[in-house]
């Protein structure tokens, strides 16, 4: 199957696609990807989280699940998408990725290509589609960012979090032609804090980027997330009237809420889509440096 044919077969299926990243490692977007993933799959949506954290995988490790192939066997044509998804709790889908896998860490053109060939087969499985993505800017980070309709930026109050989320969203605004985000605020102790939060970021952004920021949650700090962790269970159901459990839950319902375009952008097709025109960017600069 070719991409253009894969494309075709998408364009009954209306998935919705949230990126979620954060710029810098440790601000809890796995946690706020799985758990929002659970929440949406307890309000009868059928969900796939893919982990585009290619090379240091983690998601099936936070959940304590068994991972027999992942996405390095589809990219090598060893096996389909299909074959290698998993089930989580709540019957979501996982697509795992590898761990200390350094040749998955930037995708060529062919897997690329592979990548959107293998998405192109899940056709009407699914309705949502959550990409927890990896740290930093690099180039599998920004494509699949730009990819999806709703980009979910994850930011604590920390100034390295800070800093990192703006220049995330410096290099896709500039780069990629992204301006809008949706901002949660994680792991702080109160709503004020958290609007404060918000008004730091913002505060730098209106002066410095051409971006509009939406405040999308304002998610606790809440002991109990270090205790899922170490636990290996998802919070919104080992702990589901905790703080940061009610608040990922009214997360899960407003990104389900959130409109979708009526042209195309946001659906699966959209984001096979993207991720083509990613490759076909690289591969054109890739000749204009020769």
């Amino acid at each position: 199957m070719d991409q253009a044919s894969g494309l075709r077969k998408m364009k009954q299926s209306k998935v919705k696609v949230i990126a979620v990243t954060g710029g810098k490692g440790g601000v809890g977007k796995t946690n706020i990807s799985l758990n929002m993933a659970i929440a949406m799959a307890e309000q009868g949506k059928r969900v796939l989280v893919l982990d585009a954290d290619l090379g240091l995988a983690n998601v099936d490790v936070m959940l304590g699940l068994r991972v027999q192939k992942n996405l390095s066997h589809v990219l090598s044509g060893q096996a389909e998408l299909k074959d290698i998804l998993i089930e989580g709790p709540a019957g979501i889908k996982i697509v795992p990725a590898t761990s200390g896998t350094r040749s998955m860490i930037d995708l060529d053109e062919t897997q690329h290509a592979e990548l959107i060939r293998a998405f192109s087969d899940l056709q009407g499985d699914f309705d949502v589609l959550v990409i927890d993505t990896a740290a930093g800017i690099g180039n599998t980070v920004v494509r699949f960012a730009r990819a999806a309709q709703d980009v979910m930026l994850v930011v604590c109050d920390e100034p390295t979090s800070i800093t990192d989320a703006y220049a995330l969203m410096k290099v896709m605004s500039k780069e990629q032609d992204v301006f809008k985000f949706k901002v949660v605020a994680n792991m702080v102790r109160n709503l004020r804090e958290g609007q404060l939060l918000f008004n730091k970021l913002t505060k730098v952004t209106d002066r410095f980027l051409d971006v509009a920021l939406e405040l999308a949650a304002i998610i606790p700090f809440d002991d109990n997330i270090r205790l899922a962790v170490r636990k290996q269970k998802p919070l919104v159901l080992m702990q589901p009237r905790s703080p940061a459990s009610l608040a990922i839950k009214a997360l899960a319902q407003r990104a389900l809420d959130w409109p979708v375009p009526t042209q195309a952008g946001g659906h699966l097709e959209f984001f096979l889509e993207q991720l083509i025109g990613s490759a076909d960017n690289g591969k054109k600069q890739d000749v204009a440096n020769e």
